[in-house]
């Protein structure tokens, strides 16, 4: 057998962020030919030990004598894609993820993160250099043992492997690409009609851009929305979001997106995933935005449950595993998809379905700069795998696309790490001040208006100034200060000093909006939320700026999340929901509404999917 199979012979330290979900029983690798020897002997084994490799996890553990040979991290010659095999190696010596947390020490515990549990060979691998994956978006000052540097190296071109031959074929009911809210709720509600579901995902780790959501999911006319008297409904949010999105929105699907959101969060209640906190959102006529009474950000919180319940109701969830083409018939009809494993090479699944929920292009700066040049070399509040390949698997088999060009810059991420403040902080009181210690928007405004205004600040960036009753009531600014990113005072003049900007403007704006509050009236941005006032005893701030975070634009599906061709057809057998497609938000999203059309879509897609014959 071809040695450079036994990849990652993995001890750990366990560094960061991914789920270890069991592959099939029925096959996830490449069968391992028959062989004469075993490839576990001692010589093998000690070649790691010596010259260059002895660098790596493997050479320094043989040399230690912790590990004697190569069956000391792997029990099989074949290493599956997902590598539960190798993690559970490492996690008999070492202990889980949460036992690492406990005896790891630092400024940032790289075991203890908000992306959940996950495979220790996200970070640590045994033949190659270990890389931290917190730094492909974070810019900690982080040592990971036998380390190397990172770099991105997620975008590749998919037209490569149009000719690709696959060395196996499988077959199932549904195949989804991506593992993300869209992704699950899809699985979760196929394999409820009794289908065989397969989930693909080509980074170490589930959850996409859906695990980083801070804010939360709008939904209208809910029954938490009722207990508090809030008059929200449907059309409201109707009229909210083709406001925002400038009416180039696709009305057919904003009335869905309405109509069934609250129907979306009993879904979620029904997976217990409920989502009873209310908060107002940007763009929005009345709070809104639901998320998880506990106060959680919304993202890490549902990508829990809906992996939880995907895994439980039995979906194949594969990570390390990348979809590089649909297959398709003579009519054109989308039967498949070839997937390029990490270990097992490239393979075929035959399936009735495919659904597509991939996410957008954010961190494929090339791409969006192609579409929207002012974002060149814009940081990105992305996570890295965000390269746009679903949307070059749906173009390649002839699916039209609608407002590519519709890319939103998210006005307030964290200046030090691609956190996104959300919009919960300033909806609980915080309010928007720049260098001169001025307010200079209303805090609660769309989110293209509120960068274009950010970008025009003396250094691009602002400050979000809040105090202790917000720190209190939004869990999500512990996050900042668990970053360091927080600037904090006794007083107003404290804070102002720590910020370099005038106190006596500062302490001005603040009375001002004091005074607004009181007569609950914004007379200087029309402000129309205020929650309360910023009154201390403590004050903090942390700083702001604009990153793009949003694809408005990807490919044209229908009502029933049809993915459509251009000649206005429907590929049959075609699926696609969340970032990966266009026409729900047009030029511009509000904020809460990406959940929201991850889930509501997700169901539809799955639904539709399901049914196909």
């Amino acid at each position: 057998m071809n040695k450079k199979l036994i990849v990652l012979g993995v001890i750990v330290l366990t560094l960061i962020i991914t789920m270890a979900v069991a592959p099939s029983k029925e096959m996830t690798a490449v069968a391992a030919p028959a062989a004469e020897k075993s490839v576990f002997d001692a010589k093998t084994a000690h070649s790691y030990a010596k010259g260059k490799k002895a660098a790596y996890l493997s050479g320094i553990h043989m040399k230690a004598g912790t590990v004697e040979n190569c069956e000391g991290c792997h029990s099989s010659s074949v290493i599956d894609d997902s590598e539960k095999d190798i993690n559970a190696k490492c996690e008999s010596c070492h202990g889980s993820l949460a036992d690492m947390a406990k005896t790891t020490e630092g400024e940032v515990n790289p075991h203890s993160s908000h992306l959940g549990t996950m495979n220790c060979t996200t970070c640590h691998t045994g033949h190659t250099p270990s890389k931290s994956y917190c730094l492909n978006c974070h810019e900690f000052d982080m040592n990971i043992s036998a380390g190397g540097k990172v770099k991105n190296e997620w975008y590749e071109d998919l037209s490569k492997y149009a000719n690709a031959k696959p060395v196996r074929v499988e077959k199932t009911d549904i195949v989804v690409v991506g593992t993300g809210a869209t992704g699950f709720t899809a699985a979760i509600t196929a394999l409820s009609k009794g289908k065989k579901v397969i989930m693909l995902e080509k980074m170490p780790i589930v959850g996409g851009n859906s695990q980083l959501a801070a804010g939360g999911m709008n939904a209208a006319g809910t029954r938490f929305q009722k207990a508090k008297k809030i008059p929200d409904n449907p059309d409201v949010m109707f009229n909210d979001t083709m406001k925002g999105g400038k009416n180039i929105n696709n009305p057919d699907l904003v009335r869905i997106l309405a109509d069934q959101s609250s129907k979306s969060i009993e879904w979620l209640a029904s997976i217990n995933a409920e989502l009873g906190f209310i908060a107002m959102g940007g763009g929005a006529t009345y709070p809104r935005f639901h998320g998880p009474t506990s106060g959680d950000f919304v993202g890490p919180f549902l990508s829990a449950k809906l992996r939880e319940r995907v895994v439980k109701d039995g979906a194949d969830v594969r990570v390390n595993s990348k979809v590089v083409k649909l297959v398709t018939n003579a009519q054109g009809d989308v039967t498949g998809v070839l997937v390029k494993g990490k270990h097992s090479g490239i393979y075929q699944i035959d399936a009735k379905a495919v659904i597509l929920a991939s996410g957008g292009f954010g961190a494929n700066n090339k791409l969006v700069a192609s579409y929207r040049p002012d974002a060149k070399g814009v940081q990105t509040s992305n996570q890295p795998g965000t390269q746009g390949d679903g949307i070059v698997l749906g173009t390649s088999v002839g699916a039209a696309t609608v407002d590519m060009k519709e890319i939103q810059l998210n006005p307030t991420m964290l200046v030090g790490s691609p956190v996104i403040v959300s919009e919960i902080v300033r909806g609980a009181g915080g309010i928007f001040v720049n260098r001169d210690g001025k307010r200079f928007i209303s805090e609660l405004t769309t989110r293209d208006v509120t960068t274009a205004a950010i970008r025009k600040q003396k250094g691009a960036s602002c400050f979000i100034v809040f105090d202790d009753t917000v720190r209190k009531n939004v869990k999500q600014t512990g996050a900042f200060f668990q970053l360091g990113k927080v600037k904090q005072g006794k007083s107003l003049d404290e804070l102002a000093k720590e910020l370099s900007i005038p106190a006596d403007a500062l302490k001005a704006t603040v009375a001002r909006f004091n005074t607004m509050v009181e007569k609950g009236k914004d007379e200087d941005f029309g402000r129309h939320n205020f929650a309360q006032k910023i009154e201390g005893p403590n004050f903090y701030a942390i700083e702001v700026k604009p990153a793009i975070h949003y694809c408005m634009g990807g490919l044209k599906i229908d009502e029933k999340a049809r993915v459509i061709n251009t000649e206005g057809k429907v590929i049959k057998g075609l699926y696609a929901g969340g970032e990966v497609t266009g026409g729900v938000h047009g030029a511009n999203r509000l904020g809460g509404n990406s959940i929201s059309e991850t889930i509501t879509f997700g169901r539809i897609a799955g639904e539709q999917a399901a049914a196909l014959k």
